[in-house]
């Protein structure tokens, strides 16, 4: 489950996460995420 949320908010991002370890990838990805979300329900 956890690598499920962690790809699926990986590809929109793309090389914008740049961490190579799982716990980095996850804590770049949970400080990002509310960001790309807000982002993307403004534009929708």
């Amino acid at each position: 489950m956890n690598e499920t949320s962690l790809s699926s908010i990986k590809c929109p991002l793309g090389a914008a996460v740049r961490a190579r370890s799982w716990w980095l990838v996850f804590r770049e990805v949970q400080l990002k995420a509310p960001i790309y979300l807000r982002w993307s329900d403004r534009y929708t």
